[in-house]
């Protein structure tokens, strides 16, 4: 990839996939460092704590504890040297209410109580922060809903504090997507006019980077050049390069991974599903139970791996955009 002399690539790991990969932040950043150097690569490298979130319902019952676990994952974070951390209240966001502020009232309160936070534990380096106004799958995000969030939380902030540079938006889509009967990929209704004006709000009124979209690797290859065409700033991609691994892995690797998860994961088998359908929605928890043996393929057994995951990247980074941006980014960082 560095033929291509692409800049801004951030990696991420969430809270959720701390949980089922098995991996904390510090083995995490020393994943990806160890990658670099043996890649030679010189540079920045950009590592952030996505959807940093609330569990609503852990929440609901004991909402300092819940926070205290959030804060305690910050702190561990930060400390493994990320610099990016998208906090994700928008499990707390209550539609049921009339108005705007106050169905965005405990998200803004909760991001902005994160936010300082952040901000007293002193990092020597600028942290960016990120907040989320619409829970990924649900209902699809408006620029009053923004401006909902915004005009709370910058009250909440004050003018003392750094906020966030840049929010997530819902627009259609889910993490994973949603797998059908007969294998295929239920199609996504995705709203590209939702980044489009959320984003120019964000930018144009409350003077922050802009509309980051989550839950985009499964979406339809044709799709993804409409993201720099309507200015989102950011995109999340993991669920499709796990499925390019699922596909690569040796057959009795895979095997065994799936066994796993038909057996542990057998109280999530949703009524309606089918094997097909279960397996997919819950063949990732294997990855850590995994780990180990996914560490020791061999050199032949990763040949395949690298070869579909080079081929995935390099088209998803030209339909991105971003081929050359290396120098823009070497004005800045």
């Amino acid at each position: 990839m560095m033929s291509h002399a692409i800049g801004p690539l951030i990696f991420e790991i969430a809270r959720s996939e701390i949980g089922y990969t098995g991996q904390r932040p510090d083995e995490y950043a020393s994943v990806i460092l160890a990658a670099a150097i043996k890649e030679g690569y010189r540079g920045p490298v950009f590592l952030q704590g996505d959807h940093v979130q609330l569990n609503a319902s852990h929440y609901k019952k004991d909402a300092l504890r819940e926070l205290q676990a959030v804060k305690a994952l910050i702190q561990e974070e930060l400390e493994a040297g990320f610099r990016n951390i998208d906090i994700d209240a928008s499990t707390l966001v209550d539609l049921s209410k009339m108005q705007l502020e106050e169905q965005q009232k405990e998200n803004y309160r909760v991001t902005a109580a994160l936010t300082a936070y952040i901000r007293s534990l002193h990092i020597q380096e600028t942290v960016s922060v990120g907040a989320e106004i619409g829970h990924i799958g649900g209902k699809n995000s408006t620029p009053e809903d923004l401006d909902a969030f915004m005009h709370g939380y910058t009250q909440a902030i004050g003018t003392q504090l750094p906020g966030i540079s840049k929010i997530s938006v819902q627009t259609g889509t889910s993490h994973g997507g949603v797998p059908l009967p007969d294998g295929r990929m239920a199609e996504v209704k995705l709203d590209f006019s939702v980044l489009e004006r959320t984003g120019q709000v964000a930018r144009e009124k409350y003077h922050i980077g802009g509309v980051v979209q989550h839950g985009a690797s499964t979406l339809p290859d044709e799709l993804f050049d409409q993201f720099p065409r309507h200015q989102t700033l950011e995109i999340h991609l993991a669920t499709g390069f796990q499925n390019t691994l699922y596909a690569s892995l040796p057959e009795e690797l895979r095997t065994r991974m799936y066994q796993w998860a038909e057996h542990k994961c057998q109280g999530e088998w949703e009524e309606g599903w089918n094997k097909q359908q279960f397996i997919y929605k819950t063949r990732k928890k294997a990855f850590g139970p995994f780990k180990e043996q996914m560490w020791h393929l061999s050199k032949e057994e990763k040949q395949p791996i690298r070869k579909a995951l080079e081929q995935q990247f390099r088209s998803l980074f030209e339909k991105l955009n971003v081929f050359n941006t290396q120098s823009i980014l070497a004005k800045y960082v």
